[in-house]
């Protein structure tokens, strides 16, 4: 066994914790390009696949927990047998202003414009132009982010400013759970 491999297997723990306390350094530190403030919910340990150096994040960026982000493409792998050089790869570009889903997938080659949202579960296999709400699988649009803005404004608690035991209480006195 190679001390690469040895060092990688012994560095696994500390890059988990570090990844699960921290995941936007934890993302910068194996290569992702970051553009501006980036949230990351859950762990950043395998969120990126083995190019993170191809993934670029814009401002005001939002992901869930689970997504996952695949700059290759491994059905190659069983071909290289008699195509030893097969290979297919490609950049993944997020814009500013995006949520990410709970466990959506972003595919090779994808650019996702400004102010989108991407589903939950969604297979991102193609680009998207900016404004749009992408969900299924494969991934579409499913509606423009201003109509959905437009309900969300008429729906909406009033309570997005607030954070921490403030905002428990609203949404318990909300509900009626106090």
């Amino acid at each position: 066994m190679s001390f690469r491999r040895l060092l990688k297997i012994f560095s696994a723990p500390t890059n988990m914790l570090h990844a699960k306390l921290f995941p936007v350094s934890y993302a910068k530190k194996i290569g992702v390009n970051i553009s501006g403030r980036v949230t990351i919910y859950g762990s950043s340990y395998t969120m990126f696949s083995s190019e993170p150096y191809l993934v670029t994040l814009g401002d005001n960026v939002f992901i869930s927990i689970g997504a996952s982000f695949v700059c290759h493409d491994g059905s190659t792998l069983p071909f290289r047998k008699n195509i030893p050089d097969l290979e297919l790869a490609g950049e993944i570009q997020i814009g500013d202003n995006i949520f990410i889903g709970k466990g959506a997938l972003i595919l090779p080659g994808v650019t996702v414009g400004n102010n989108c949202i991407v589903g939950a579960n969604a297979v991102v296999t193609k680009s998207f132009p900016e404004g749009s709400i992408i969900a299924g699988n494969p991934a579409r649009v499913v509606r423009k982010t201003e109509d959905f803005l437009r309900r969300a404004e008429q729906r909406s608690l009033k309570i997005g400013h607030l954070v921490g035991r403030e905002k428990v209480l609203a949404y318990k006195k909300i509900f009626n759970k106090l």
